[in-house]
């Protein structure tokens, strides 16, 4: 895939020391890109539209189960396809076959999840798509503790997490203006998902690993304080947004009343009008507090910062849920956790414990991503039904980000 000869092992397993340039950066960011379209299409849009003209009257439920269900999924697939990569020794490098193979089989899993009548179906078509999808994610995230050096991962972590936020918007705008129907925005996810790895695999290089380390499923978990409590703030921030955006089209419809104030449109139309909002912050701040942090040499009070800023979005929406608040509510968001992706990704790459075990460990890691996914229903589904409704489901969450963002001070080996 790459006209470069593969180097030695060493150089694979070695502490990168030389920058990385802006089309290694822009590859990544492009296949990241890919990623996040193939998450947040279904879980933003498609999988509410598509359990709501199924089960109308138990959406919510449905909705829980289905999402909980593919983010279990996502927490046994990631470390092991991570621990798989880290031990890959082929031709090709041991990130870039798990990066092209996962977009291929998540391509395949949306045009699965296309032809379901059944919550059942999608249930399952959502699984492999999890499944595939974070092959992709546990190799991408490698790449930058494996190419990346130490002084340059704030930077490098804010252009990744520009894809992030934008393939959000990306997601809908192609499956509610692109495509009409729930079916072609799956089909069209599919094939965007599939085609956007190819620059990133196919022109970027990928040391060879020629010796295969053994393989022990004991440290599939990483005992280290420093990789625990970072494990921990990142899963209570997760969770915090899990929460608070697994009901927001629901949250739009049924609380905002969206529809009742704007006649003639939806409320995915009102979703994708936050999305642009939040993302236009995330791209603000991203990227300038990578680079801060990265020359002040400080990750965790930045960490903090976000998780202030990002509990304040949570009370708005709370106790004023209009339209107008909701609005601001995401651009305040935004500015958030656009500090949090890049600074809290560099951090994490700080804590690794070993380079022959990068992918296995950051797919651990991405258990804090996914784990929510699955707790979040459990939590907001009860609360939302009839414990609070959505004014306390939103007050947790600003609760869970205010906790995470105090615990990252647990953290002694990163300043």
């Amino acid at each position: 895939m790459s006209s470069v000869s593969p180097p030695a092992t060493g150089d694979a397993l070695a502490e990168p020391e030389r920058k990385v340039g802006p089309w290694w950066v822009a590859g990544i960011a492009t296949a990241n890109l890919a990623l996040f379209v193939g998450y947040f299409a279904p879980l933003q849009v498609l999988l509410p539209e598509q359990i709501a003209a199924l089960a109308p009257y138990g959406k919510e439920s449905a909705l829980a189960w289905v999402t909980g269900a593919g983010a279990l999924v996502a927490m046994l697939a990631n470390p092991i396809a991570g621990a798989l990569s880290d031990r890959t020794t082929g031709r090709w490098g041991r990130r870039h076959p798990w990066t092209l193979a996962g977009a291929l089989a998540g391509g395949a899993a949306m045009v699965f999840l296309s032809f379901q009548t059944s919550v059942l179906g999608i249930a399952v078509g959502w699984c492999l798509a999890q499944a595939a999808l974070n092959a992709t994610q546990a190799a991408l995230s490698a790449g930058v503790p494996d190419r990346v050096p130490a002084g340059q991962r704030g930077e490098v972590s804010g252009w990744i997490g520009i894809p992030q936020s934008v393939g959000v918007v990306l997601a809908v705008v192609l499956v509610t203006v692109v495509a009409t129907t729930t079916s072609s925005g799956y089909l069209l996810v599919g094939a965007v998902v599939a085609v956007l790895v190819l620059p990133f695999v196919l022109t970027t290089r990928d040391p060879r690993l020629t010796e295969r380390p053994p393989f022990d499923p004991g440290q599939l978990w990483v005992r280290s304080a420093d990789f625990f409590w970072a494990w921990i703030t990142r899963f209570l921030m997760m969770l915090g947004n899990a929460i608070s955006t697994l009901y927001l089209l629901y949250f739009l419809t049924d609380e905002v009343g969206y529809e009742r104030l704007f006649p003639g449109e939806r409320a995915s139309d009102g979703l994708l009008v936050l999305i642009l909002l939040y993302t236009g912050a995330v791209v603000l701040t991203t990227v300038v507090a990578g680079v801060v942090s990265d020359r002040l040499g400080r990750r965790k009070s930045l960490v903090t910062v976000s998780g202030v800023i990002s509990a304040i979005p949570a009370i708005m929406l709370a106790f004023w849920p209009q339209w107008p608040v909701v609005m601001a509510a995401a651009v305040v968001l935004g500015l958030g956790f656009g500090v949090y992706v890049s600074v809290d990704n560099a951090l994490v790459t700080q804590v690794l414990p070993t380079a022959t075990g990068r992918a296995k460990d950051l797919g651990v890691i991405n258990v804090a991503n996914s784990g929510p996914q699955v707790l979040g229903p459990v939590i907001a589904g009860p609360i939302v039904a009839g414990l609070g409704g959505y004014p306390v489901l939103y007050l947790t969450a600003g609760g869970l980000a205010l906790l995470g963002a105090a615990l990252v001070w647990k953290i002694r080996g990163v300043p």
